[in-house]
């Protein structure tokens, strides 16, 4: 039987409008009726070939003759209908690749914010109320909750399948957002394979040296925080300094919700769960992850994003006990970094300021920050962090800096960037005895 591919190729005549609407419908009926796996109402891919044989199917008892580019335009139709993602289906990959959010607003429209982009640009269609109100229900049917006035804000996810890295959902009912009826949604797309380090490299994100030498620190043991504002592609980065990572270690990571996607083969994801409205089953906290993860043998712990102050203990803790790790942190400086943390760890945990900064400085070996330079994402600086307190705050040394102009200053050799790692190494080693 041919597949999707060999339909993908042809050529030919076209259908009459009564003729395409009556051959999607009573395919996407055939594909309701066969009631379809989540995985394969997810995976694209997967759908067309099961609705391209359901349309052959419809065809050979009809009357009509269908070219083949003709049946791929049918497929398309039929999918979208049965997929349940309406306007969202083309945008979402494998159709188009090149998005790294989709927002839908109160008033209906949808702004999209290109790869590499700093800012959204307002997109050319506007879904109707119900069209989006269908979309909100297959994006939220993973999670098994439904969006009401009494759950009026609700966390999904799209799991990964092919062509498609997965994306984080967020859904707010009308009820907290007025607008013209419809529902807040932002879409937040992940890279749909491994971060490599040529992709940093090819994003000029930093010079090939600097990011040779972070990937080497992290085979080195060192703990490493990356930082920056909003959007600043943090977790883009820490997935590709993974990279580092001996292939043969253990690793443990814990995020909320899984994004990075490690070429390994000995990882294990730690997911929180949030507690659900009405529900007596406890949340599942990143923190809980972190602790859970130390009785897990990991030789190497990463957390997705440190957010509350209990979980930047929990990760300290770790990372005290000679567990190297890796994390992400909003903040836009590393002196900022470490006053928020505090504020965190003494609001969450109970943690007194001079306990926060000393447990600081102890357990992050580097701090990387990212931002923005000419519309485009950059790392910004790297400093190690000094283990003793000056005057009770964290020290930091500069290792590298970017001069804001493109132009990189000469301290971002390579060779003297392995011997400053060289000494935070031998430092922390020395803190540990």
């Amino acid at each position: 039987m041919p597949t999707w591919s060999d339909f993908t190729k042809g050529n030919g005549g076209q259908l009459s409008h009564d003729a395409r609407v009556q051959l999607i419908e009573a395919t996407a009926q055939r594909l309701r009726d066969i009631q379809l796996p989540l995985h394969i109402l997810r995976d694209r891919t997967k759908l067309r070939e099961v609705a391209l044989s359901e349309l052959q199917i419809v065809i050979s008892r009809s009357s009509h003759a269908v070219a083949p580019d003709v049946m791929v335009a049918l497929v398309e139709q039929a999918v979208a209908q049965i997929g349940g993602l309406g306007f969202f289906h083309e945008l979402l990959p494998p159709v188009r690749n090149n998005l790294e959010e989709i927002m839908l607003n109160p008033d209906g429209q949808v702004w999209l914010i290109p790869k590499g982009s700093e800012n959204p640009i307002l997109h050319e269609y506007t879904p109707s109320p119900d069209e989006t109100w269908r979309s909100v229900e297959a994006l939220l049917a993973p999670t098994g909750v439904s969006i009401t006035k009494a759950t009026p804000s609700v966390n999904a996810r799209l799991p990964r399948a092919a062509g498609m890295g997965g994306a984080r959902v967020k859904v707010i009912h009308p009820e907290l957002v007025p607008g013209t009826g419809y529902p807040s949604i932002n879409i937040r797309l992940f890279e749909p394979n491994p971060v490599t380090l040529e992709q940093l490299s090819q994003w000029d994100v930093a010079p090939q040296e600097v990011l040779v030498s972070l990937v080497e620190g992290v085979s080195r043991g060192l703990r490493l925080m990356v930082i920056g504002s909003t959007k600043t592609g943090k977790t883009t980065l820490l997935s590709g300094l993974a990279n580092g990572i001996p292939k043969e270690a253990r690793v443990v990571k814990i995020e909320d919700p899984e994004e990075i996607w490690l070429d390994h083969p000995h990882v294990v994801t730690l997911e929180a769960r949030p507690s659900q409205p009405g529900s007596e089953v406890p949340p599942y906290t990143i923190a809980d992850g972190v602790d859970d993860a130390m009785r897990m043998s990991p030789r190497w712990l990463i957390v997705g994003e440190v957010r509350t102050g209990d979980v930047g203990m929990a990760l300290f803790r770790a990372q005290m006990s000679d567990h190297p790790g890796l994390t992400t942190f909003h903040a836009e400086s590393p002196e900022h970094a470490v006053h928020r943390l505090a504020l965190l760890m003494f609001a969450d945990a109970g943690i007194r300021f001079p306990a926060a900064k000393g447990a600081f400085a102890m357990a992050v070996d580097v701090v990387v920050q990212l931002g923005w330079i000419d519309s485009l994402r950059k790392i910004l600086g790297i400093w190690a962090v000094n283990r003793e307190l000056v005057g009770g705050d964290v020290g930091f040394r500069d290792i590298w800096k970017a001069d804001g102009h493109e132009e990189m200053n000469q301290h971002g050799r390579f060779k003297e960037m392995m011997e400053i790692f060289d000494r935070v190494s031998e430092s922390k080693g020395e803190s540990q005895e």
